[in-house]
C-alpha cells in the first residue's frame, strides 16, 4: 500500500515537472493575440468571416480527399472546427456539397513579409484569383510600410504547431491537465474561458484522438505557424503593425496570419474589447 501511495505521488510530481519545463515563455504574446482574436470572433461580422474560411476549407478538404471525415483526416479537423464554431449543419453540408458536385478552385498561396519594425508576418491564403491575392497582400504591406519578401525567406522564424482550444465548461483544470499532458502535451494555458494546448506537429493527432476518447470536443484545433523568437516595439508601433495584421485578415482570401510581435501585457489592455 505504502509503495503504492509512493509511486502515484511520485508519477504526479514527476509529470507536475515535465509540463512546468515545457512552458515557453515565447509562446505568451501569440497565445494573448490568439484570445483577443477569439473575443473579436463574437461579433457577426467576424462570425461570418470565420464560416466563409471555414467553408473554403471543408471544399478544398473534399477536392483532394473526398467527402468522408472517416478517410480525409483533413475534412475530419474541418469539420470538427466548424462544429467548434457554432457554424449550422446545413451551411456545412451545403459546402461539402458544393465540393462534390463542382470541385473546389480554391489555390493554396504562402506570403512572406515584414511589418514596420522587423516583425515578421507568414499569411496562408486560399485563393481562386492568385493574381488578385498577390496584388491585395502587396498592396497592405506597401501602404503600412512593410515589405513583401520572397517564400521561404522567413519560415525558419516559424515552427509548425498543433493548437487546441477547448472550453472550461466543467472541466477540473488539474485532472484535465494530469490527464491530457502524457498524449504529447508541449503546454498547457488556462485562459478565461478556455484551455489552450500546444503540441508538436508529431503529436498533434495524438492529442486529438485523446481529447476523443475523453469526450471532451475542443472549440478549435488546428495547425499553426508560432515564432521562435518575438519582436518587442513600443507601443505605438505595436499599434500599427496590429492594424496591419487586422487588415490583412480581413481580406476574404486570408486564411492565416502569424506574426512575431511580443504581445506584451501592456498592448493587450489597449487592444482589448
Amino acid at each position: 500500500m505504502f509503495l503504492h501511495y509512493f509511486l502515484f505521488f511520485h508519477n504526479f510530481a514527476t509529470r507536475k515537472d515535465n509540463l512546468v519545463k515545457l512552458k515557453s515563455i515565447l509562446m505568451s504574446g501569440h497565445s494573448k493575440w490568439s484570445t483577443i482574436k477569439r473575443k473579436k470572433g463574437t461579433a457577426d461580422a467576424r462570425r461570418s468571416k470565420i464560416f466563409s474560411k471555414l467553408v473554403k476549407e471543408i471544399q478544398v478538404a473534399v477536392k483532394e480527399q473526398g467527402s468522408d471525415p472517416e478517410a480525409n483526416p483533413r475534412l475530419r479537423l474541418a469539420l470538427q472546427n466548424a462544429k467548434g464554431a457554432n457554424m449550422p449543419k446545413d451551411n456545412i453540408q451545403r459546402a461539402i456539397n458544393k465540393a462534390d458536385s463542382e470541385g473546389a478552385n480554391f489555390q493554396e498561396v504562402t506570403f512572406e513579409g515584414y511589418a514596420p519594425g522587423g516583425v515578421a508576418v507568414y499569411i496562408e491564403c486560399l485563393t481562386d484569383n492568385n493574381l488578385r491575392t498577390v496584388s491585395n497582400i502587396r498592396s497592405n504591406f506597401n501602404k503600412k510600410g512593410g515589405t513583401l519578401g520572397t517564400n521561404g525567406s522567413l519560415s525558419f522564424l516559424f515552427n509548425r504547431k498543433g493548437v487546441i482550444t477547448v472550453p472550461k465548461e466543467d472541466i477540473d483544470p488539474e485532472e484535465f491537465e494530469l490527464e491530457i499532458i502524457d498524449a504529447g502535451v508541449e503546454e498547457f494555458e488556462i485562459e478565461e474561458e478556455v484551455f489552450i494546448i500546444t503540441t508538436s506537429l508529431e503529436d498533434f493527432s495524438n492529442v486529438e484522438r485523446k481529447l476523443e476518447e475523453m469526450g471532451i470536443r475542443p472549440e478549435n484545433a488546428e495547425l499553426q505557424r508560432i515564432p521562435t523568437n518575438t519582436k518587442t516595439l513600443d507601443m505605438e508601433s505595436s499599434l500599427k503593425v496590429l492594424k496591419m495584421i487586422e487588415e490583412f485578415e480581413e481580406d476574404d482570401d486570408v486564411q492565416n496570419v502569424y506574426h512575431n510581435l511580443e504581445v506584451t501585457e501592456e498592448l493587450m489592455k489597449e487592444i482589448e474589447v
